[in-house]
């Protein structure tokens, strides 16, 4: 249990493989005890980005991203019941991450930013410390925040998620206030040298608070609390456009294969997955007047027939589909080819993946304008989302020599032009099914916490329309559900349900149904 919390792991930033004589680690010059500030940072910040994609191949069954097709139907046959593996820490990677790849890291990171009045470090520091936390709560609820990262414990006392909705909130506004700062031993060379993401622009990083802020706002949608008009100021603080957003670039050229694309054929993550007949109907037309979205060439995988369908999830392995008709894999090839040949979309082992997009933050202010009686600017927010994610397909596509062709100036267009797509009078359903398109194959953590919020299959009391167009809940959930929609994943099993059972006890993290248990951000 201390390991969890308090172990002094430094990740990739590993300085020293082992020493014959103890007494000489503090004056060995090979390895130095005392690590620059910023040099912790490139390996935290690999993990923010790449930590909810390890997640993704989980979360994605629960919000029919996609279905695995593996002989053994695993995980389909778990979580793609809305269910999860006993005894196994599958879907808690983002819980390993935060409390041990950044964990005592990301303390003493902060620690001597503070100390050395580094302010923008610090203030990228509070941003990673924001993340960790929000992520977490998101997937798990009751989380240890306080007791956390604390060497004189061997059992740790979970704090409630509104605790948690509220540490971040108070990160993110001393990270907006510090980003600000320029006296003290604020540089940006200095920052740039571990900053793989934004290469020491505090400016960025300060819009990047903004949005991490709107969004922890915009969860508050089902509570009286809500106050869409805060939500759409952080929303027009931070991103400006598509040039703002925190990408992360994978060179591979790790032998180990570390440091490219979790997503890319060579790692061989997510080669026997396919895309779900859910996302399909969303962009041929079935779900928005017969019009066909022209990411879908673009993003999804044709069949060999060069048809586009995908799978349910009532079923196992490719259903009733003929071979012609089975879904090539997302680097467009049958089966498991495409090792070593251009791939699609984010599915590249070069693939830049994002952290927050310009276009995710558009669908949340659109939301949040209807939700205030504002259809004008809610549907301004709304068509500036679908163009500019147009624009970033078309920019990932360029990533890595990926197969599929630009999506022209006249589809687009013509796309825009639908008022199947852009209506006179914008809806929830209009909104949150393009925000899903937008953030499908990366974005698992909020997609699902947006379907949550609306229940799965709540219906727009405008258009009379499911919100989430067309989705439907498996017809046979997970034994342990009782019957019951999942609504958080069990917490880390070689931690919580090893080491931390009496604290479990305490939240009811021991009952079967656990994951069952409505979150408090979900509910008024």
């Amino acid at each position: 249990m201390k390991k969890r919390y308090a172990a002094l792991a430094v990740g990739f930033l590993t300085l020293a493989n082992g020493c014959s004589d103890y007494l000489d680690v503090n004056t060995n010059p090979n390895a130095p005890q005392d690590v620059s500030a910023n040099l912790y940072l490139p390996a935290m910040l690999h993990w923010m980005v790449t930590s909810p994609q390890f997640e993704g191949r989980f979360v994605g069954h629960y919000t029919q991203e996609w279905l695995s097709t593996s002989a053994n139907n695993s995980p389909r046959s778990t979580w793609g019941r809305m269910g999860y593996d006993p005894a196994s820490d599958n879907g808690a990677q983002q819980w390993r991450d935060v409390y041990w790849s950044l964990g005592q890291n990301l303390v003493d990171m902060n620690n001597k930013a503070t100390a050395e009045e580094r302010w923008d470090l610090l203030g990228v520091g509070l941003i990673l410390k924001a993340w960790g936390w929000q992520v977490l709560t998101d997937l798990h609820g009751e989380i240890v925040i306080q007791e956390a990262i604390d060497p004189s414990k061997t059992a740790f006392t979970y704090d409630t998620q509104d605790f948690a909705y509220q540490e971040v909130q108070r990160l993110l506004d001393s990270a907006i206030v510090l980003l600000q700062k320029s006296d003290g031993a604020v540089d940006p060379a200095y920052l740039a040298r571990g900053d793989k993401i934004y290469n020491g622009d505090r400016a960025k990083w300060l819009k990047l608070a903004h949005g991490m802020l709107a969004l922890n706002l915009n969860h508050y949608s089902n509570k009286a609390a809500y106050d869409p008009a805060r939500v759409i100021a952080e929303v027009n603080a931070s991103f400006v456009s598509n040039a703002d957003e925190p990408l992360l670039t994978y060179p591979g050229t790790s032998p180990d294969n570390a440091d490219r694309n979790f997503w890319g054929r060579t790692r061989d993550n997510l080669t026997l997955y396919r895309q779900t007949q859910f996302v399909v109907n969303l962009m041929n037309g079935n779900q928005f007047g017969g019009v066909v979205d022209p990411r879908m060439t673009r993003m999804l995988s044709p069949a060999p027939d060069l048809l586009y369908r995908g799978l349910d999830p009532n079923t196992t392995g490719f259903g009733t589909l003929a071979t012609a008709q089975q879904p090539n894999n997302f680097f467009g090839y049958v089966g498991t080819g495409g090792v070593a040949q251009p791939s699609r979309y984010l599915f590249s082992d070069k693939s830049k993946i994002p952290l927050m997009t310009y276009a995710q933050l558009q669908f949340v202010k659109a939301e949040a304008a209807l939700k205030m009686g504002d259809q004008a600017t809610a549907l301004a927010a709304y068509t500036n989302g679908i163009s500019t994610h147009i624009d970033w397909v078309n920019a990932r596509n360029l990533d890595d020599n990926q197969s599929p062709t630009q999506i022209t100036a006249a589809e687009k267009a013509a796309f825009l032009a639908s008022p199947a797509i852009v209506p006179p009078v914008l809806t929830l359903s209009h909104i949150m099914s393009q925000k899903y398109i937008a953030q499908w194959a990366w974005g698992h953590n909020e997609i699902w916490m947006d379907m949550r919020r609306y229940h799965y299959t709540d219906i727009d009391p405008v258009s009379g329309t499911q919100v989430f167009r067309g989705f439907t809940p498996p017809t046979v959930l997970y034994t342990d559900n009782g019957g019951k929609i999942v609504q958080r994943i069990r917490p880390r099993y070689n931690s919580e349900y090893v080491w931390n059972r009496a604290a479990l006890d305490v939240i009811g993290g021991l009952a079967l149904d656990y994951h069952t248990v409505p979150m408090w951000i979900t509910q008024p």
